[in-house]
């Protein structure tokens, strides 16, 4: 069975893509540029597909079975904000948009569509509260409410034989390039100040893993339903110092924040269905990897020698 998958060049869509193709799926990627040669492990389709409501892109869907969601305008690097001065233009793509791709592909006769939604729709809450997917969304950000919003239209379009399924996913971290960890990495290895910060993570894998899920898991399981996608609570502190052990280098780490200001994502929802996450296991292993990898890319810079003068900056926290 065929996928497509729009966004599927972005960071968290190659991790999906990666995953179904593992798995034995044929995989249609659909955005605005065709992937790069070698950017997969196997051979893709490439559908050019824009989140533009007023272009038909209805025969985009005509080969595939399954619908993943994982494309979204914004500015680079910035999805909180991600509007930048343009706050309609914003809604018009991601909204309109992201309701009419839904539209085209029920009408093309796409079985499942699966939306990747955001931790961003439950809004700042009390610190140590837990996030439970029926608790009412209470988005503070453009971005966060739009993602509610598609969350929202798609659920009313679901009917019998087109399934619709979001997953509100925390922050995603993993091993692909660019990452959003490699300013942290930098800043830290070349002695400079790092801010104490805590946040809830899932690795793109396990985050595919999910996707992949919700295609293959008994559809009146999952139709209209949302689901957390969340894995581990860590912090600056934690993941500098997996990077310290891996590079040797002696720079002081930032101090532990206290992990109750952040609010921790429940997921038994989505594990009565047989999901797990990789835990702090994965995270290790992620982080000395990249951290490993890093150095030797930015060596003699950034190598331990350098590290171990531990510059005045770096004390400056």
């Amino acid at each position: 069975m065929k996928v497509l998958v729009s966004g599927g060049t972005g960071l968290v869509g190659r991790y999906v893509v990666e995953d179904l193709l593992s798995a034995g799926y044929a995989v249609a990627v659909g955005g605005r540029n065709a992937p790069a040669p070698g950017l997969f492990s196997k051979p893709v389709d490439f559908i050019p597909l824009t989140l533009d409501p007023n272009v038909d892109q209805t025969s985009a869907f005509d080969e595939a079975y399954f619908f993943v969601h994982a494309a979204f305008s914004h500015l680079p690097g910035k999805y909180r904000g991600g509007e930048g001065n343009d706050p309609d233009g914003f809604r018009h793509l991601n909204l309109g948009g992201s309701v009419k791709l839904f539209e085209m592909a029920q009408q093309a006769g796409i079985r499942r569509c699966v939306f990747l939604s955001s931790r961003a729709v439950y809004g700042d809450r009390l610190a140590g509260e837990i996030l439970y997917e029926n608790m009412a969304a209470e988005p503070n950000t453009l971005y966060g409410e739009v993602k509610l919003d598609v969350e929202r239209a798609l659920l009313s379009m679901t009917i019998p034989g087109f399934v619709g399924v979001s997953l509100r996913s925390t922050g995603v971290y993993g091993d692909l390039h660019p990452n959003k960890w490699e300013t942290l990495f930098s800043d830290y290895l070349r002695g400079r100040p790092v801010q104490s910060r805590a946040a809830t993570e899932v690795h793109g894998r396990d985050l595919a893993r999910a996707v992949r899920l919700m295609l293959e898991t008994e559809s009146a399981r999952i139709d209209g339903e949302v689901f957390n996608v969340s894995d581990i609570l860590t912090d600056t502190h934690e993941i500098l110092g997996l990077v310290q052990e891996a590079t040797g280098c002696a720079h002081p780490l930032p101090p532990s924040p206290p992990n109750s200001i952040v609010s921790e994502m429940d997921t038994t929802k989505i594990q009565a269905l047989g999901w797990t996450g990789g835990g702090k296991a994965l995270l290790r292993e992620t982080i000395r990897n990249m951290a490993r990898a890093f150095a030797s890319l930015n060596s003699p810079e950034v190598s331990p020698p350098s590290c171990s003068r531990q510059e005045p900056q770096a004390r400056s926290l």
